[in-house]
C-alpha cells in the first residue's frame, strides 16, 4: 500500500524517470549496433594497374577532393567504381560493355577504379589479365583497389569514389545486370539539373539512381522466387516508413554522383553492408541534394553474393539503426567518418 501511494502521488516523477530510462535505453542499443567504416590498411591506400609497357606497378591513391587530370591535361568525364568480390566468373561481360562505350562516347577521357573487396578467387589478377590481354588499358584508365580483408559492398563502394578523379562518378554492379548505355541518360539528368544560378563556379550538388521500379509488372521480376520478391516488397515497406517516400528504387546498383555530390556524402557515409544505398540516399536528402531516378534496363544474373535470407534480415535491421542513429544523433551528416 505505501509503495502504492508512493506511485500514485510521484506519478509525474515516475513516468519522466520512466522515459529517461526507455530513451537512455534505447540510445545505447542503436550505439551498440550503429556502423564506423573501418579505417583502410597502408596498402588498401594503393592502387594497383599496368603500365603502358605492360608491366604491373602499385601507386598511391589519389583525392576525390583535389584536382586530377590525365598525363596529357586532359579532363576526366566519368569515373566508374566497380565493387567486386570473387566475380572471375561475371565481370569480364560487364567490363566488355562498359569499356565499349566508354571508348565511343568519351574516347580517353574515363577510368575505371576496381574495388576488389578482399576476393579468394584472383579478381585482382585476373582483371589485371584482361586489362592487359583484353582491353589494352594501362593506368590512366584502369586501376584496381585491393582490399588485404572483406569490408562490405558499401565500403569498396565509399573507398572508390574517395580516390576517383572524374566530374562525374558512377558505382555499377559487377554482374553487368544493367546495360552500361543507360549511364548516358543519368548522365544527362545530372547535368539538367546542376547549373547555378550563380554561374559555372556555383554547381550544385545532384544524384542520379538508376531505377527498375517500372519492371514491377514484367517477366524479369515476376519470374523470380516468390520468396524473394516477398522479401523485395517487404523492404520496400519499411524503407516507406522510415522516411523515403519518393523513391521507388533503393538499391538498383546503378548511381551517379556528380563530384559536389560525392563531396557531401561520401565522407559521411557510415554502413559498409548491403543497406548503404539507402544511407546514400538519406545523407542526400537530409543535405538537400536533388535525387533524379531515371529508369534502366535491367535483366536478373545469377551469381549473386547476398544470402538471401540472412542478408534480408541484417537489412532490415540496419535500416532501423541507421535512421535511430541519425534520429538520436549518433550519425552526423556533418562530420567526416
Amino acid at each position: 500500500m505505501v509503495a502504492l501511494r508512493f506511485l500514485i502521488e510521484n506519478r509525474n516523477t515516475v513516468c519522466f524517470t520512466f522515459l529517461v530510462a526507455l530513451v537512455l535505453s534505447l540510445y545505447l542499443l542503436v550505439y551498440l549496433f550503429s556502423h564506423t567504416p573501418r579505417p583502410p590498411y597502408p596498402e588498401e591506400l594503393r592502387y594497383t594497374a599496368i603500365d603502358e609497357s605492360g608491366v604491373e606497378i602499385t601507386r598511391a591513391l589519389p583525392n576525390v577532393g583535389e584536382a586530377q587530370k590525365m598525363d596529357d591535361d586532359e579532363e576526366i568525364i566519368l569515373s566508374v567504381v566497380i565493387p567486386s568480390y570473387n566475380e572471375t566468373g561475371r565481370i569480364l561481360l560487364m567490363l566488355t560493355d562498359a569499356i565499349n562505350f566508354l571508348k565511343e562516347k568519351y574516347g580517353s577521357k574515363w577510368e575505371i577504379v576496381i574495388v576488389d573487396d578482399g576476393s579468394t578467387d584472383n579478381t585482382t589478377q585476373y582483371c589485371l589479365k584482361i586489362c592487359r590481354e583484353e582491353f589494352k588499358l594501362d593506368y590512366r584508365q584502369f586501376r584496381i583497389i585491393k582490399f588485404s580483408q572483406n569490408r562490405g559492398k558499401g565500403g569498396a563502394v565509399r573507398q572508390g569514389f574517395l580516390h576517383i578523379r572524374g566530374k562525374y562518378g558512377l558505382f555499377a554492379d559487377a554482374d553487368g545486370a544493367s546495360n552500361f548505355s543507360d549511364v548516358a541518360k543519368l548522365i544527362e539528368a545530372v547535368q539538367t539539373c546542376e547549373v547555378s544560378s550563380r554561374g559555372v563556379e556555383a554547381v550544385k550538388p545532384v544524384v542520379a539512381i538508376g531505377s527498375r521500379a517500372h519492371m514491377v509488372n514484367t517477366e524479369a521480376v515476376i519470374k523470380r522466387s516468390m520468396i524473394r520478391n516477398c522479401l523485395m516488397y517487404g523492404f520496400h515497406t519499411l524503407v516507406f516508413i522510415f522516411g523515403i517516400r519518393t523513391i521507388k528504387d533503393t538499391q538498383c546498383g546503378f548511381k551517379l554522383f556528380n563530384k559536389p555530390a560525392i563531396l557531401k556524402i561520401f565522407p559521411y557515409l557510415h554502413t559498409e553492408g548491403w543497406i548503404f544505398d539507402v544511407e546514400i540516399l538519406i545523407l542526400a536528402i537530409r543535405k538537400r541534394i536533388q535525387i533524379k531516378e531515371i529508369p534502366i534496363s535491367w535483366h536478373e544474373v545469377d551469381g549473386s553474393k547476398m544470402a538471401l535470407a540472412i542478408d534480408s534480415i541484417k537489412m532490415a535491421r540496419d535500416l532501423v539503426i541507421i535512421r535511430m542513429a541519425y534520429l538520436l544523433g549518433i550519425y552526423r551528416d556533418d562530420r567526416k567518418c
